[in-house]
């Protein structure tokens, strides 16, 4: 808890309002449920007094509220590499690579992003996941925000939340697809495999848009904007338009284009995971108010395939069933 309080006074604008509903606007760095529990652990006093949530006030109070700030973290600090592109004294924006899980989990308990993170700023035991507001799957590379203070937290959660935060994705889908086009069907657990996902009626709003970047005869390189955030968004719903991922082991299954080359055999025989990096992030800075952007290239084994695929078919056209016609 802090040493010295923090002291407001309730405008006349708010008379008639619920004590918690008046702190949500006179506190802005903190989730009104967080208000809500201090209020509830008497760390709010109105007047001298501990009030209830839902009491109303009459305006010009004076409020006192003691911010807690406890230990959070239920994991070590480990030295692991971290790729940071951008900090300050609120966010922190890391490169993240394919294979490392994002937070402790089953068959995961250490080794992972937040162990990282951990060991980087000791500061982020205060938050919530050590700071951590959204994630990536562990075989999916590139940009993540992280919140490095409290107000960061609660502005980040809020803008996910309107679907603010601006997302943008390459993947490499199997077979052609001709044009753009949005995806907009329900995610759940899959009704038979508890550890996948699946398009279905009883899941949570999904909103995935995507448009071709690179057409290749037996695949396409895909730029993809995420409304929404479900696990595995992507992956899923590209399966559900039966162009899944390549190398997703969940998804979808190898497939040899007829009359691949040793090399392009062998560069999507050894391809083990989804081909899909988060290239591109925008958001509004918490303290700033101003929209940042970063930008990612893609890691070594993403632009190896798209090499490879495009020395494979350098100097071919093809329609949009994918049959070549030699130019060259």
């Amino acid at each position: 808890m802090t040493k010295t309080p923090l002291i407001r006074q309730i405008p006349e604008r708010l008379a008639g309002r619920r004590l918690d509903q008046a702190l949500a606007e006179l506190f802005p760095d903190y989730s009104r449920s967080r208000l809500q529990q201090w209020i509830k652990q008497e760390r709010v006093k109105v007047d001298g007094a501990i009030l209830r949530p839902r009491d109303k006030l009459q305006g010009g109070e004076r409020i006192e509220l003691w911010p807690l700030e406890e230990k959070r973290a239920t994991c070590e600090a480990q030295d692991i590499p971290l790729n940071i592109i951008f900090e300050d004294e609120h966010l922190i924006v890391i490169d993240k690579p394919a294979g490392l899980v994002v937070h402790p989990a089953a068959g995961h308990h250490d080794g992972t992003l937040q162990n990282a993170l951990l060991h980087h700023d000791a500061g982020l035991t205060t938050l919530p996941r050590c700071g951590i507001v959204h994630r990536l799957d562990k075989d999916t590379s590139g940009l993540m925000v992280v919140a490095r203070s409290l107000k960061a937290h609660t502005a980040l959660v809020a803008q996910l939340q309107a679907r603010t935060v601006k997302r943008r994705y390459l993947a490499l889908v199997q077979g052609q697809v001709v044009a753009g086009g949005t995806v907009d069907a329900p995610i759940g657990r899959h009704p038979v495999d508890r550890k996948r996902f699946a398009v279905t009626p009883t899941g949570k709003e999904a909103v995935t848009h995507y448009r071709v970047a690179e057409r290749f005869p037996h695949h396409t390189l895909l730029r993809v904007a995420l409304e929404t955030g479900r696990t595995h968004q992507i992956r899923v719903h590209m399966a559900h338009l039966r162009h899944p991922l390549v190398g997703d082991p969940q998804y979808g299954r190898l497939r040899l284009p007829p009359g691949a080359s040793e090399a392009l055999t062998a560069v999507l025989r050894n391809f083990r995971r989804q081909a899909l990096h988060a290239e591109k992030l925008s958001l509004v800075h918490p303290e700033s108010g101003k929209t940042v952007s970063w930008k990612s290239s893609l890691p070594a084994d993403f632009q190896r395939l798209l090499e490879t695929l495009r020395a494979e078919y350098a100097g071919a056209d093809f329609d949009e069933d994918g049959f070549e016609h030699w130019t060259g």
